[in-house]
C-alpha cells in the first residue's frame, strides 16, 4: 500500500507541476489520469519495492555527494591525462565481479561507473560488469570496491 501511495504522491506532483491550470475541471482530469495509470500499474505488478525504492529515500542524498566528489576528481583527472597527452592514456578493458544481488543494485553500480569520467560500464551480465577505462588505475580502483560496497550499503 505505502509503494502505491507513493507512486500516487509522485504522479500528482509532476502532474500538478507541469499542469499550471487548477481549475476543477483540470484538476479531476489529473485525478482520473493518476488512478487509471496506478490501476494499470497493479493490474501489471508494477507497484513494488524495486519500481518504488523508498528504502533509498534516506542514504540517497549521502550517496549522491560521495559521488559527485568522486565525478569532480575524476574530471579533473581525465583533464590532466588529456593535458599530458596520449602516452598517459593507456586505455583497458576489464571485468568487474559484484557481489550485488539484485537488479536494482547492478544497475545503480553500472550508472554510477559511467558517470564517473574515464570509466563505462560496457556490459552487466550474471555477477560482472566488463568496464572500459582510459587507464588501468580506472578499474585498479573499480576492482578495491569501494563504490560496490558504497552501492552495496545504499541497498541495505
Amino acid at each position: 500500500m505505502r509503494y502505491t501511495l507513493s507512486l500516487f504522491a509522485v504522479l500528482a506532483f509532476i502532474w500538478l507541476a507541469n499542469s499550471g491550470h487548477y481549475t476543477p475541471l483540470l484538476l479531476g482530469f489529473g485525478l482520473l489520469s493518476i488512478g487509471l495509470v496506478i490501476l494499470l500499474a497493479r493490474r501489471m505488478q508494477l507497484v513494488d519495492r524495486e519500481s518504488q525504492p523508498l528504502h533509498l529515500s534516506l542514504a540517497l542524498p549521502g550517496y549522491y555527494w560521495w559521488l559527485f566528489r568522486k565525478i569532480v576528481r575524476s574530471n579533473l583527472e581525465v583533464a590532466a591525462a588529456v593535458w599530458r597527452g596520449r602516452t598517459s592514456i593507456q586505455a583497458a578493458s576489464g571485468r568487474i565481479k559484484t557481489g550485488l544481488q539484485t537488479d536494482l543494485g547492478k544497475v545503480l553500480y553500472a550508472n554510477s561507473i559511467t558517470l564517473t569520467p574515464g570509466t563505462v560500464a560496457v556490459e552487466v551480465e550474471n555477477n560482472e560488469i566488463v568496464v572500459h577505462a582510459l587507464d588501468t588505475r580506472g578499474l585498479e580502483d573499480l576492482r578495491r570496491g569501494e563504490m560496490e560496497r558504497r552501492v552495496r550499503a545504499l541497498e541495505e
